[in-house]
């Protein structure tokens, strides 16, 4: 019998579930695409493989308790971002109590940086996978089936003997086409078809290293990339097997090859598929006749990281742009039909009451059809964690609260008390601006956009501001 897997994706916490900004955090319109990854690559090799994934199926602790006594796999992989690291850690738990023989392991961005502390923490967790985890997980798995010790596999930290074992990186997938298309399939119909919003992740890796971001450290400094028509492939894919005419590429910035940017567009267009799309991407990656290009495929909307209006708040970011390149980028894609969306930094370190001043102004001037608007966090495997940390500015280490709505630092220039209430007067400024609020209405926001999902939240936490003073800092 073949070694049977059960991936997982955990609940919220309680925290979270009762905060206003839930949904700014619930279960997005998706799947999990790491987990979709991960049982892709273990199904192709022949392995029983299914997910449970609470929060799109709105499983309490008791519910998951009952779904994996009735499975009763050999493995469990619980995938963990720092807002369900302590419930993945729950979750552990809840396996080993019912599945005592089966091992427990944890993957995704926060475990990968946090891994000897994840195992010091929870006696539940047998290893935690780090960075990319498709060829690490298999490997466990063939381990597992042959009978064989797994202390010596590459990418994981565990224990041996009593100690903790933390062994080298695995080597990153070079050719993202060999890595079959995310098992959609087991998740329930009736939730892919609910949002009608389909994910893709078309590269990995990053040629920036922001201060705020792991990506780098999580995928490499080398851009790798799926080609034009493997990505085609898949959108036409999941048009044919789940009628979908929206999708949202997830990478973490998706022009970064922009030759390759306009041959995924001419496949779109050459194949004559009848989508709507949207992406991420910085202010210099792009070009007027590169989003022109993109408008004519089927894109519908961008999101820029603008994260600063303020010139020296970017250096310190080490984000590599300016200002000017981001009201130019703006101007292109009202030019081409398209609509863009700030995302915008509030608090990062160096922050003054001026230079968040300078960030409203750019707002204001560049005119997004959305933003969201974050309280800088320090994520776990980012040099802004690491520097905050030296300084001893982290005043919060409860994971729940870092739900980028809530201050968890302060810094010389800036108290958490004036980074809140900074953080409340421009949503205010934005959010209850009554053409935003018709446009709103009328509209029902930016269909088909991650942004869509933040509005309301931004909207209530506007309205509750609002008795405030409205002069901005």
């Amino acid at each position: 019998m073949r070694t049977h897997i059960t991936l997982v994706n955990p609940p919220f916490s309680s925290l979270l579930q009762h905060s206003p900004f839930s949904s700014l955090h619930q279960h997005p319109p998706f799947i999990s695409l790491g987990l979709g990854y991960l049982a892709a690559v273990l199904e192709k090799n022949q392995y029983e493989v299914d997910v449970i994934d609470c929060q799109a199926l709105k499983l309490s602790y008791e519910k998951f308790k009952s779904q994996i006594s009735k499975r009763q796999p050999n493995i469990v992989g619980v995938t963990s971002t720092i807002t369900t690291y302590k419930s993945a850690l729950h979750i552990a738990k809840i396996a080993k109590e019912v599945c005592p023989k089966c091992l427990t392991v944890l993957g995704g961005p926060h475990v990968t940086f946090w891994d000897e502390k994840t195992l010091q923490e929870c006696a539940s967790v047998d290893i935690v996978v780090r960075k990319e985890g498709e060829n690490t997980m298999l490997e466990l798995a063939e381990r597992v089936e042959a009978g064989k010790d797994y202390y010596d596999v590459l990418g994981i930290t565990c224990r041996k003997d009593g100690k903790i074992v933390k062994n080298p990186d695995r080597a990153y997938i070079e050719n993202l086409d060999d890595i079959p298309f995310p098992a959609r399939h087991l998740w329930p119909n009736e939730f892919l078809q609910k949002y009608g919003i389909f994910p893709l992740v078309t590269s990995r890796g990053c040629v920036n290293w922001c201060s705020f971001c792991s990506e780098v450290r999580m995928h490499g400094r080398k851009y790798r990339v799926r080609s034009p028509k493997n990505v085609v492939d898949e959108l036409e894919f999941l048009q044919n097997t789940y009628a979908a005419e929206h999708f949202a590429f997830c990478d973490a910035t998706f022009t970064v090859d922009q030759d390759r940017t306009e041959e995924l567009c001419e496949e779109i267009r050459k194949r004559k598929l009848k989508i709507k799309w949207t992406c991420e991407t910085r202010v210099d990656k792009v070009t007027k006749e590169l989003l022109l290009k993109m408008r004519e495929a089927g894109c519908i909307a961008v999101w820029f990281g603008v994260e600063s209006g303020s010139q020296n708040v970017l250096d310190t970011m080490r984000k590599g742009i300016s200002v000017a390149q981001t009201i130019r980028a703006f101007e292109w894609a009202k030019e081409a039909g398209l609509k863009p969306v700030a995302s915008v930094i509030l608090g990062f370190p160096g922050e003054t009451k001026e230079t968040a001043r300078e960030s409203i102004k750019l707002v204001e001037k560049i005119c997004p059809n959305d933003v969201g608007y974050t309280i800088a966090t320090p994520y776990a495997g980012t040099p802004m964690y690491d520097f905050v940390k030296e300084n001893g500015w982290l005043k919060i280490t409860d994971f729940d609260k870092y739900d980028t709505a809530t201050p968890i630092f302060e810094t010389p220039t800036l108290s958490m008390k004036e980074i809140k209430k900074i953080y409340e007067q421009v949503l205010q400024s934005f959010y209850l601006r009554p053409t935003y609020i018709l446009h709103m209405f009328a509209k029902g926001g930016m269909h088909g956009f991650s942004a869509t999902k933040t509005a309301f939240a931004h909207l209530i936490i506007a309205m509750k501001s609002k008795f405030q003073s409205n002069n901005l800092p």
